[in-house]
């Protein structure tokens, strides 16, 4: 993935990455490649991008590890949340995720399912993709980012959503549309 990015980005990776982080591989994996790439010469010059963790309030063992500065997270005890694919209560490379968060100047935060449902629904809303709460956890801590200063709106930042919002079961429509009554789209 971070070949991937730092090709599409013009060999200019973006200044953030946010990925929802339950065992980590994506992230580690991302950042040895940028590693590997500025060893080539390839991103000579040009900053790695700064890695962010993000899990749900539920189960945040890095987040939990990344604010107490320990070099290994201590397993979840209850895990739980909406998005099944970060409720890793113990991550088998979580010192590698929180050396590539800490040596690219990044950061671990983690959001509620409440914000992640909400983000699920603005991006359908407003963007018209099916998300899965992995992804919508993205949004949420990088709404939630923004607001705590932690990014700037100026920065040239990626979200990684994961999979699909189909391996998940489609909330009750009859809740968000009736379907006797025309479409008001200045309400969407």
């Amino acid at each position: 993935m971070g070949l991937e990015l730092a090709e599409q980005f013009d060999w200019n990776p973006p200044d953030v990455i946010f990925y929802p982080t339950g065992g980590g591989t994506g992230l580690i994996g991302m950042w040895k490649g940028f590693q590997e790439l500025e060893a080539l010469g390839w991103l000579t010059g040009k900053k790695k991008p700064r890695m962010v963790a993000v899990q749900a309030s539920g189960c945040a063992p890095i987040v939990r590890a990344f604010k107490e500065g320990k070099e290994k997270a201590t397993p979840w005890e209850n895990a739980h949340t909406i998005a099944s694919g970060i409720r890793v209560p113990a991550a088998i490379g979580d010192f590698l995720i929180l050396k590539a968060v800490r040596e690219s100047g990044g950061f671990a935060i983690e959001v509620d399912d409440s914000q992640i449902s909400e983000a699920l629904a603005e991006v359908s809303k407003k963007e018209g993709l099916l998300l899965c709460p992995e992804g919508a956890a993205t949004f949420a801590a990088f709404k939630k980012a923004l607001q705590e200063g932690l990014v700037s709106s100026t920065e040239s930042v990626v979200l990684f959503n994961c999979a699909s919002g189909l391996k998940y079961p489609m909330p009750d429509s009859s809740q968000f549309i009736d379907m006797h009554q025309p479409i008001n789209f200045a309400d969407l």
